[in-house]
């Protein structure tokens, strides 16, 4: 093998569990998993100050338009770097999104293959359940020390909001409200009833909780049958039809995870043992139409199915290679798109995570596939020479990146393809025309019904209009229409949309 191999040698996870008004800051966070990666390679956590390189997943609060309610740093990758005594030639921190784990690794592996990087630190954390919960009481943030006012970090990442402005006005900026619209669009693609596709959901979830109640750094460690899952009741109440609160990913959490990537030769150098050493043997990454309006369809993904391919193509490897698998989980639909787009069953003996998924081991934010790598790490190394696949998807089933993993050394040289190629083909794909400010008769394409704590809030419908172009809309907000939504089959119905009286959204009116 050449020298510059990239290959994976250290991963470390961590939970904080105790109380938020002492909870570990950012930087602490990012602190911990790091030395747990050194420990995990074998290495003396004082190792960590010799990396070149440093890679920090974009923090939640960050994202495009957020304030800067939660104290941190302004540049948390060098705030990290001085916490552990480095000085990274390389240094970045990405925008939003759940790809960016995988696409971090993806990058730092290609600069380590060029030779422009040997020894690098890829990390994220979330903090959002003790933040919040300080928040809430008023507890302050006294003990966290890295609210760092520096320059700005280098970003890597498409900055793009996930949404326009005309999309954001009419509620799809949230992903509990944006996800149950493709859902529900798979649904009625398959002809299935609401209460069959209920019962299809919970049983695509319960493996699921089933993996999280074994796994240490699980957020829920709770095993949970299928009916569960799906039964709405005080607990469990309905958050975004058809999803109850069980089927969405939590994402106040407080965890962290990172791993080191090293050339051969500085693996070698730094005397890793071979049975630690995981190489990244394919690797792609790609958005769809970006919009959720510009979308082909609301029940696939040709950025899932063209990075899941080329990825298997750069491994040298089939589907039917692969030994464990972890598929990115925000909310089931994610899954069953991206199982359908790589080809495989939703009940694969295999299973489709190795985690326990964002509901159940936790959806830290953007960082949750960093977790995926790490325990994927740890369960090739016990299989050693199995293939291991893992999915990463960012905003609104619109970014991707996926990788292939092994201890099996591998055959040729690291050439990761160039994402814009990917996005050429994905970029070409016809899609309807959107319009912002339709009138008159209209058919409902997909739609869902968002609910509060006190109960319906408002209903969304993604629509068209009588000259076949896109637009969303809001419904009214009785309780009898929302109710008859959720109640039968919507998707095909018809009606009519016009503006609000106050001029700011559109209403649908369903007939």
């Amino acid at each position: 093998m050449d020298d510059r191999t990239p290959v994976l040698i250290g991963a470390g996870q961590f939970t904080y569990r105790g109380e938020p008004g002492v909870s570990p800051s950012p930087t602490e966070l990012l602190k911990i998993a790091a030395e747990n990666a050194a420990k995990n390679a074998g290495l003396a956590v004082e190792k960590l100050s010799e990396i070149d390189g440093l890679a920090v997943v974009g923090f939640t609060v960050d994202a495009p338009g957020g304030a800067r309610v939660v104290p941190h740093s302004t540049n948390p990758p060098v705030t990290l770097a001085k916490r552990i005594g480095a000085e990274p030639a390389y240094a970045v921190y990405s925008h939003m999104g759940g790809n960016s784990p995988q696409q971090l690794v993806n990058i730092v592996a290609e600069r380590i293959a060029k030779g422009e990087t040997e020894f690098a630190l890829v990390v994220g954390c979330e903090f959002l359940g003790s933040a919040t919960k300080r928040l809430k009481a008023g507890l302050g943030f006294d003990n966290w020390d890295d609210a760092e006012d520096l320059p700005e970090p280098e970003r890597v990442g498409d900055p793009r909001p996930g949404v326009t402005p005309y999309e954001a006005k009419h509620g799809l900026g949230r992903p509990i409200n944006c996800y149950p619209l493709f859902e529900n669009a798979l649904r009625a693609r398959d002809g299935r009833s609401i209460p069959d596709h209920q019962k299809r959901l919970g049983k695509l979830f319960a493996p699921f909780t089933r993996v999280a109640a074994k796994n240490p750094i699980a957020w829920f460690p709770i095993e949970r049958s299928a009916e569960e899952l799906v039964t709405v009741d005080d607990r469990n109440r309905m958050i975004g039809f058809p999803y109850p609160k069980y089927l969405n990913a939590i994402m106040e959490v407080d965890q962290s995870a990172g791993v080191l990537v090293t050339s051969l030769k500085k693996a070698r150098e730094l005397g890793v043992a071979d049975d630690k050493l995981v190489y990244l043997h394919g690797c792609a990454d790609a958005s769809d139409l970006w919009y959720p309006l510009d979308r082909q369809d609301f029940h696939s993904s040709p950025a899932m199915r063209l990075t899941g391919q080329r990825a298997l193509e750069m491994a040298g490897v089939g589907l039917g290679d692969i030994a464990h698998i972890d598929l990115y989980s925000c909310f089931p639909v994610a899954v069953e798109i991206g199982a359908e787009e790589l080809g495989l069953s939703l009940d694969d003996p295999r299973g489709l995570t190795v985690t326990g998924g964002l509901p159940y081991m936790g959806g830290p934010g953007n960082n949750y596939a960093m977790h995926s790598i790490a325990e994927m790490t740890q369960r090739l190394r016990a299989d050693h020479g199995a293939y291991g696949l893992i999915t990463a998807n960012g905003w609104f089933l619109t970014k991707q990146s996926t990788g292939i993993y092994s201890t099996r050394p591998p055959a040729k040289p690291f050439d990761r393809q160039d994402p814009k190629v990917l996005q050429a083909q994905i970029d070409a794909l016809p899609h309807p025309p959107v319009i912002e400010e339709p009138s008159g008769s209209a058919t409902i394409e997909t739609y869902t019904v968002v609910h509060g704590r006190e109960g319906y809030m408002m209903g969304i419908v993604v629509g068209r209009d009588s000259e076949g172009r896109r637009f969303v809309a809001n419904t009214p907000s009785d309780e009898a229409t929302l109710a008859d939504l959720e109640a039968r089959e919507a998707i095909g119905r018809t009606g009519t949309v016009s503006r609000s009286d106050d001029g700011a959204r559109n209403i649908f009116v369903p007939d």
